[in-house]
C-alpha cells in the first residue's frame, strides 16, 4: 500500500473534496481520482461514495476505517523520519537515562554536563530509581539507559563504571573506631542502619551479613546515606557503605574503617537491555561514559 496515495486520501477527506485537495497539493484532479480509484481496487472496497459533482463528500464504512488508520500510518511515518534524522545529526531527540540513587551525582554529573554541551537540542530526563525500578522501567522501555549494582546476564549488557571498596561507618567513640580494618562479623552485635529494600545495596550487605554467619538486627532503613550517617553520628548504629559515599557525606563525629571483605564491594554500571537497539542519543552517552571511565562492554558471556 502506498502511504504517499493514502496522503492524498486524507488531504482529500480533510479538504472536503478533491477541488480543494488539488490545490492544497498542487495534484490535478483527475490524477487524484486516478490515484484514489487504484486504492479501491487495491482494497476492494469503496471508500467514497459518489454523487453528483458539488455534494458533500461522505465517506463509506470502510473509508472511515483507512481514515483513521491512515493518519496512524502517517504520524508513524513522521516520527520514524524524525528519529532517523536525530539520529544523523543528533539535532532533535530524547535521551531517557535512569540514575542509581547512589554514587550517579559523583560519577555522572561531569558526563551529562559534557552531554548537554556537546548535544543542546537533545532532551534529556533523568530519573533517579532504586535497582528494583530502574529493571521494572528498561522493561517497560521508560528508560534506554541505567546505572546500578546489577549482574549481568541473558536479559542485559552493560559496561562497569566505577569499583570502590566498602567501609564501617562507625561512631568515633564506638570500641572498633580505631581499628586498622573490620571483618563483618565484628559488627554483628551492633544496630544496622540500611538502605531500603529497593536499593540494590541493602541485599548485597545484607547477604554478605549471612553468609559471615549473622543476620542484621534492629535494622533501621533509610532512603538518603546522608541521613544514615547523621544516624550513625547520633549513636544508632553503623552502616556499611562504599567508600566515595561514605566520604562524600561525611559528617563529624563518624569514622570509616575498612572492610575486610573478598566478596563485598560496590560495583556501578550502566546497563540496558539485551539485544535491543539503542536510539542514537543513547549510543552518544555509552561512547562518552566509555571515553570518559575507559570501561568495556561486559555480558553474561564475558
Amino acid at each position: 500500500m502506498d502511504l504517499r496515495v493514502i496522503g492524498y486520501f486524507i488531504d482529500i477527506v480533510d479538504s472536503g473534496g478533491f477541488a480543494k485537495a488539488s490545490e492544497k497539493i498542487h495534484i490535478t484532479q483527475p490524477a487524484l481520482s486516478k490515484a484514489i480509484i487504484g486504492l479501491e481496487h487495491e482494497l476492494d472496497l469503496t471508500l467514497i461514495e459518489r454523487g453528483k459533482r458539488g455534494t458533500q463528500l461522505k465517506l463509506t464504512s470502510a473509508g472511515e476505517v483507512v481514515y483513521r488508520h491512515g493518519i496512524e500510518l502517517l504520524a508513524g511515518r513522521h516520527r520514524m523520519l524524525n528519529e532517523l534524522a536525530s539520529q544523523r545529526d543528533l539535532t532533535s531527540g530524547e535521551l531517557r537515562l535512569g540514575l542509581a540513587p547512589l554514587g550517579s551525582a559523583e560519577l555522572f554529573a561531569p558526563v551529562i554536563a559534557k552531554f548537554k554541551d556537546s548535544y543542546p537540542k537533545i532532551e534529556m530526563n533523568l530519573f533517579v530509581r532504586g535497582g528494583v525500578e530502574q529493571t521494572l522501567a528498561l522493561q517497560k522501555g521508560e528508560i534506554e539507559l541505567a546505572t546500578g549494582i546489577i549482574s549481568f546476564d541473558k536479559e542485559f549488557d552493560g559496561i562497569r563504571i566505577h569499583e570502590d571498596p566498602m567501609v564501617v561507618v562507625l561512631p568515633k567513640n564506638n570500641l572498633l573506631a580505631h581499628e586498622a580494618s573490620l571483618q563483618l562479623c565484628q559488627i554483628s552485635d551492633i544496630a544496622q542502619i540500611m538502605f531500603e529494600h529497593d536499593f540494590a545495596l541493602y541485599g548485597q550487605v545484607f547477604d554478605a551479613c549471612e553468609k559471615a554467619g549473622f543476620t542484621p538486627k534492629n535494622i533501621t532503613r533509610v532512603s538518603h546515606p546522608d541521613f544514615g550517617i547523621a544516624l550513625v553520628a547520633a549513636g544508632a548504629g553503623t552502616m556499611v557503605l562504599p567508600k566515595l559515599i561514605a566520604e562524600r557525606h561525611s559528617v563529624s563525629g563518624v569514622v570509616h574503617v575498612p572492610l575486610k571483605s573478598s566478596e563485598l564491594y560496590w560495583e556501578l554500571s550502566l546497563y540496558w537491555q539485551k539485544g535491543k537497539q539503542l536510539s542514537f542519543a543513547a549510543q552518544a552517552m555509552l561512547n562518552m561514559v566509555k571515553e570518559r571511565f575507559g570501561t568495556h562492554k561486559q555480558s553474561a558471556e564475558t
